[in-house]
């Protein structure tokens, strides 16, 4: 079914970032709108650094819902909101934006981060289930905060964090570790303490870029060295889809997860949000796959 034709019922969201021509949500968006006979578009807004303020404030006044952010804009966007749902706070970045309007046509940016919940979503959808498991996570960025974050609301029982720079990964624990039950500690990444802390663990996430096109030679893990069988491997990076992280896991017999699943998902909670319809979330993988392969 083609895409209903633009019209001035069209409802629109996009995504705010510098650069932005290389990301897949326009695609992905707009076959879930295609998917669900929606009126709406998910337009590639470029903003460059230093004019995100004025950009998410302008969404109200051009008649958007909504938009998601990517980088430089996920910390800077958060002096343009008029509120901030708990997980962005906690998390310090926004990724998806919500324009509400009331009865009086009064507007309100709503900032929200589906980071944490897409990353959890993926993983049960994979038939893992973090509530008490030991997870080791390798990074100390943005996207190992929002790791982190959602494991300790979903009640992992120990999070280890490790990083080059143990400042970084200390600064991620002291500020996410204050009100959770679960264990989470701080280490230096090196190959002695990743090699024996993930024998103990349930789950190891890679939270970092390596591994990622152009450098798809890369691994966190040593390749001499087999992946203990038992082990479920999450590796963030979804280009290329089979990172070399991946194809360890499965040569040793572990469960390896690509980092598609979760970009979908928390793409999706934000169509949700904006649309009050579930999302397609096969719809939305299959077309990530299909621009991937291209």
């Amino acid at each position: 079914m083609p895409l209903t034709p633009i019209d001035g019922h069209t409802q629109l969201v996009g995504l705010i970032g510098w650069p932005v021509e290389h990301s897949m949500s326009p695609a992905m968006h707009n076959a879930a709108f295609e998917a669900r006979d929606l009126n709406w578009r998910y337009l590639p807004l470029p903003v460059p650094p230093g004019r995100v303020e004025a950009a998410a404030r302008g969404l109200a006044a051009l008649g958007f819902r909504g938009a998601n952010l990517t980088v430089p804009h996920k910390r800077s966007v958060l002096q343009a909101l008029d509120t901030i749902a708990p997980e962005a706070k906690a998390l310090g970045a926004i990724n998806t934006i919500v324009v509400e309007r009331d009865a009086e046509g009064t507007t309100t940016l709503s900032g929200h981060n589906t980071d944490a919940a897409g990353f959890i979503g993926a993983l049960r959808a994979a038939g893992f289930d973090p509530t008490g498991s030991s997870v080791v996570v390798v990074g100390a960025g943005g996207a190992a905060r929002a790791v982190v974050f959602g494991l300790l609301k979903a009640e992992a029982a120990s999070v280890l964090v490790l990083n080059r720079t143990l400042e970084r990964a200390r600064a991620l624990v002291a500020d996410l570790g204050r009100s959770s039950q679960s264990i989470l500690r701080a280490e230096v990444l090196d190959e002695e303490t990743l090699l024996e802390t993930v024998r103990a663990a349930d789950l190891l996430v890679n939270a970092t870029p390596i591994g990622m096109w152009p450098r798809v030679d890369a691994s966190i893990w040593p390749v001499e060295i087999p992946l203990p069988s038992c082990l479920t491997v999450f590796d963030l990076v979804y280009n290329p889809l089979e990172t070399k992280l991946l194809r360890q896991a499965r040569r040793s017999g572990a469960e390896a997860l690509d980092g598609l699943d979760m970009l979908v998902r928390q793409g999706a909670l934000a169509f949700e949000m904006w649309t009050g319809v579930e999302a397609p979330v096969e719809i939305m993988r299959g077309t990530c796959e299909r621009a991937l392969n291209k």
